[in-house]
């Protein structure tokens, strides 16, 4: 916040564009309203810079004024994430972060989504060595079975065991719980508002991924959910604490 007040506060120009955005960063998804000291508290502005630029935010409808003084985030900005979604494919997202994750880890990395009781293979990517599992685009799996089922299940409310501790942990890891032969690991991918959108998973032949192997790449596909889930326009602190406490049990 020193840093924030100790800087020449401007008007106009690079630096109230800016500000305004932290502004409306300033908000997260709990957030029905904001004071203007709850405001500055987490931008670190000044109260009277942040009333200025407010006014430009109030008349642009990105910004909104209750009766009580508090602020909320304006009509204008549920118009830009519209568009934002209608000029974003989910494909031109998570097939180079698929990509990615194929390439780091040599294994096959699956993007599923759920469809009532049981989950769709939306996209995948092959592993690079010659035996591997084979599920292909469009195969239907069980929902309750499996790490990317698993996480979906969790993900969508699914009470009790193991789905409260996947719900925690941000990641599912199973051997031979769909299949004896296979084994892998899961994280959601989320979308604005905080919905689940799917379950992006690494996983293989349990000959040559084991335990050991999804416990060392956790941490990376971890990364890579996050990765998804910001380009897709959420926040994605929960899955890079998840991440980061993955990387020290490594």
């Amino acid at each position: 916040m020193t840093e924030a007040r100790s800087q020449p506060l401007q008007a106009d120009g690079v630096a109230a564009l800016d500000r305004a955005i932290a502004i409306l960063d300033a908000f997260a998804t709990a957030d029905r309203s904001l004071s203007l000291a709850e405001i500055a508290a987490r931008t670190g502005l000044y109260k009277s810079t942040i009333l200025r630029l407010a006014n430009s935010l109030l008349r642009g409808q990105l910004l909104e004024r209750l009766d009580d003084g508090r602020y909320r985030i304006g009509p204008a900005t549920f118009r830009l994430g519209a568009l934002y979604q209608r000029s974003v494919v989910a494909i031109d997202i998570l097939l180079p972060i698929m990509r990615d994750l194929a390439e780091q880890s040599w294994e096959s990395v699956a993007f599923y989504v759920r469809s009532g009781d049981v989950r769709t293979c939306l996209y995948r990517v092959e592993s690079k060595h010659p035996i591997r599992y084979t599920i292909r685009e469009g195969d239907v799996l069980p929902l309750l079975a499996g790490s990317g089922g698993r996480v979906l299940a969790a993900f969508s409310g699914q009470p009790g065991e193991p789905y409260e501790t996947i719900r925690q942990a941000c990641h599912y890891l199973s051997i031979g719980d769909r299949d004896p032969e296979t084994a892998g690991v899961s994280a959601p991918v989320f979308g604005p508002g905080h919905i689940l959108l799917g379950a992006l998973t690494l996983a293989g032949p349990s000959m040559r991924v084991d335990a050991a192997f999804l416990r060392r790449m956790t941490p990376t596909l971890l990364e890579a959910a996050a990765r998804a889930t910001r380009a897709f326009g959420e926040d994605a602190s929960a899955l890079e604490r998840a991440g980061a406490k993955a990387g020290n049990l490594t």
